[in-house]
C-alpha cells in the first residue's frame, strides 16, 4: 500500500507559488509613483497562492525604492479583488489542517506572512499606498483597500464584508479599521449583513475618499500621487506615521507624538523653502 503523498510545508508552497510561471500582478514605474495592479480578471483577481506572493514581493519592492513615493493599488477590470480564492482554502488550508504535521499553524503562517504581510506593509510603510476600488474588494481583498492611505471608488465598486457566509471571521486588520471608522454596532452590522456597499454607500460613513466615474477611476487615483509629490518628502512620511498612530493613543500621548515631530521638519529645506515660499505671496 503506498503512502499518501506528504503535504507541503508553509515554505514549500511559497516557493511552489513563485514557480508559477504566469505574471498575475502587473508594476507600471511612473518616476516618482507606480501602480501595482493584481491581473488575474477572469477570476475576479482572486488571492490565489501565486497572485497573493507575486503582490507581497511587488509590494515590497516598490516600497523599498527610495524615488516611488506614492504607489496606486489596484485590479484588472472587471474587479478589485474577490478576496481569498476559494480553491486555495480547498487545496491548502484544508488539507493542512486535517492532514498537516503541522496542522493549523501551516495556514497561520500563510494568514500571518503573506495576506498579513501586504495589509501590513500597507500600513506600516512610509510609501503613501492609494485603493482604486474598480470593482468587488470583497475579503481580504477589501481588508487591502481599507489597509491603503487613500480609497477611491468608481460606481462600479462594491466592498464586500462577506466573511460570515464562508465561516470565517473579519480578518487581515478590518475588524479594527472598520471598528475605528464605522463604530461598534456599525462594523458588527456590516459583518452579520454582509451586503456589499456601493461605491456611494462607502462615501457617507467615510470609507472612501472620493467617487469618480468609472473611466476616470486610475486618474483619479494618481491625482493622489502626484499631491503626495508635491509636498516635501518627509510630509506625507511623517504624517502617515502620526495619524496611524493617533488612533491608539490618548490625546496627551498624540500631542506628545507631535511636539516631537514638529521640530524635526524645521530642520529640513523643504519646511524652508515653503515658509519663504509663503511669505512671498
Amino acid at each position: 500500500m503506498t503512502e499518501p503523498a506528504a503535504l507541503p510545508t508553509y515554505g514549500e508552497f511559497v516557493a511552489s507559488c513563485r514557480e508559477d510561471g504566469k505574471q498575475r500582478v502587473l508594476l507600471d514605474r511612473r518616476v516618482e509613483h507606480a501602480v501595482v495592479t493584481m491581473h488575474d480578471p477572469d477570476r475576479l483577481n482572486a488571492l490565489s497562492g501565486p497572485l497573493t506572493v507575486q503582490l507581497l514581493d511587488r509590494l515590497t519592492e516598490v516600497a523599498a525604492d527610495p524615488a516611488i513615493r506614492a504607489v496606486v493599488l489596484t485590479g484588472t477590470d472587471p474587479g478589485f479583488s474577490a478576496g481569498g480564492d476559494l480553491s486555495l482554502m480547498e487545496s491548502y488550508a484544508q488539507p493542512q489542517v486535517r492532514d498537516g504535521a503541522q496542522g493549523a499553524t501551516s495556514p497561520w503562517r500563510w494568514i500571518r506572512n503573506q495576506f498579513g504581510g501586504i495589509a501590513k506593509l500597507l500600513v506600516r510603510s512610509d510609501t503613501t499606498f492609494v485603493a482604486a476600488v474598480n470593482g468587488p474588494a470583497a475579503r481580504a481583498g477589501l481588508a487591502f483597500a481599507l489597509a491603503c492611505d487613500v480609497i477611491v471608488v468608481s460606481e462600479r465598486a462594491q466592498l464586500v464584508p462577506a466573511f460570515g457566509r464562508i465561516g470565517l471571521v473579519p480578518e487581515v486588520g478590518t475588524s479594527w479599521l472598520l471598528t475605528r471608522r464605522l463604530g461598534y454596532q456599525r462594523a458588527y452590522g456590516l459583518f452579520v449583513d454582509g451586503r456589499p456597499l456601493t461605491g456611494a454607500d462607502a462615501m457617507d460613513p467615510g470609507l472612501a475618499n472620493e467617487l469618480v466615474d468609472h473611466d476616470t477611476l486610475l486618474p483619479a487615483a494618481l491625482r493622489w500621487c502626484e499631491r503626495v509629490g508635491r509636498l516635501p518628502d518627509h510630509v506625507p512620511a511623517m504624517t502617515k506615521t502620526i495619524l496611524r498612530q493617533a488612533a491608539d493613543l490618548s490625546w496627551e500621548q498624540a500631542i506628545a507624538l507631535e511636539e516631537f515631530a514638529e521640530p524635526m521638519c524645521f530642520t529640513t529645506q523643504g519646511h524652508r523653502a515653503g515658509v519663504a515660499a509663503l511669505r512671498d505671496r
